[in-house]
């Protein structure tokens, strides 16, 4: 019986890991949150590059963060702004040494606003992050949003967002 209901349970598994890979999805994060469709299509609203990991950054927002962006509407940004931010490690370009490109993707990291959903938390933010190319969650359990949370105190004051959003002609 016993071997029965682990042969089951394997099933499952690899069922539920077919049906992810099939559809293209990814696990969702510790705390739920899951990968937005199309994100990657998603328009630009700033860069970064950190020089201290030697890392690109590439921050893009969905409609709604765009909107807040554009119009200068983020302090605070508003409920449904998602910010979308992938990151890659840096490398000089072969054909013009003096330029930096992207290089491995090291992560991809979501904020999602939604003041009601997220005020445990004390941010009103949603956080998730996914590992590699192949966006393995990031976390062992809900608590690692602590993390994030830690991470943005610098600028709590700018509703927990790093990012200022590059003006566009």
């Amino acid at each position: 019986m016993k071997r029965i209901a682990r042969l089951s349970a394997l099933a499952l598994l690899l069922l539920a890991a077919s049906i992810a890979w099939a559809e293209g999805t990814t696990a969702p994060s510790p705390n739920g949150m899951t990968i937005p469709e199309g994100f990657e299509n998603w328009p630009v609203i700033s860069v970064s590059h950190r020089v201290d990991n030697h890392t690109l950054r590439v921050i893009l927002g969905n409609d709604i963060a765009v909107g807040a962006a554009r119009g200068g509407k983020t302090d605070p940004w508003p409920d449904g702004a998602v910010l979308a931010k992938v990151v890659w490690k840096e490398r000089p370009e072969e054909a013009w040494p003096d330029a930096i490109v992207p290089d491995k993707l090291v992560h991809v990291e979501f904020m999602h606003k939604d003041a009601a959903k997220y005020a445990e938390n004390g941010t009103g933010w949603g956080w998730a992050r996914w590992l590699g190319p192949e966006l393995k969650p990031y976390g062992a359990d809900v608590s690692v949003e602590n993390e994030c949370i830690d991470c943005h105190v610098p600028v709590e004051e700018r509703d927990w967002v790093y990012t200022i959003p590059a003006r566009f002609p």
